[in-house]
């Protein structure tokens, strides 16, 4: 996300009234220096995967709604998929230091036995606009420092993973009826 708010670096918005959504699609590395085991194999912990990102710049009145927004539209993608999830609220321990808020999302796979992220949604205050000098114009006319948030929308290897998993029958694997416009075909055999 921290490419795509930078777009609004030293930026004064106009208004008060204003809600800026934006989405980027990227290939993501991660380097996993001297970490071992079971868990950093396979798609716990690829080092490329692609994601898509979804960022909100918002008024702080707005903030809250902002984020029930982008929770309910990682909700729909993942019930559009016919996959089963679960929310976690994580605590303040658990979250980035530059988070205020977040949210992780959670599907389960059989054949490791656990559930594996998929989603994080977070809600960072003013924390990434104070650097960014990220602001807009109030009623007063003063400058106030934006609302910023941010989720990765899903992370792919890993939906692709529950979909095989959960989608599999005898004779092929099902594709979910959301993706038929988009894959021309209704099962892999």
């Amino acid at each position: 996300e921290v490419p795509i708010t930078n777009m609004y670096r030293d930026v004064i918005l106009p208004d008060e009234n204003f809600s800026v959504k934006l989405t980027g699609y990227t290939p993501c590395f991660r380097r996993e220096a001297g970490s071992y085991g079971s868990d950093v194999r396979g798609l716990n912990r690829l080092h490329q995967f692609d994601k898509v990102e979804i960022v909100r710049l918002e008024h702080p009145n707005n903030t809250e709604k902002a984020l029930s927004e982008m929770i309910d539209h990682i909700k729909g993608l993942l019930e559009k998929l016919g996959l089963q999830y679960r929310i976690l609220r994580l605590c303040g321990g658990d979250c980035g230091f530059t988070s205020a808020m977040t949210y992780d999302f959670e599907v389960y796979s059989a054949a490791q036995d656990k559930w594996l992220e998929v989603s994080s949604v977070s809600r960072f205050d003013t924390f990434q606009a104070n650097r960014l000098k990220l602001r807009f114009k109030n009623a007063d006319k003063k400058t106030q420092l934006c609302h910023t948030l941010n989720g990765s929308a899903l992370a792919l290897p890993r939906i692709m993973a529950a979909l095989l998993e959960n989608f599999q029958t005898e004779d092929g694997i099902e594709i979910p009826e959301a993706l038929h416009p988009y894959t021309g075909f209704t099962k892999i055999s």
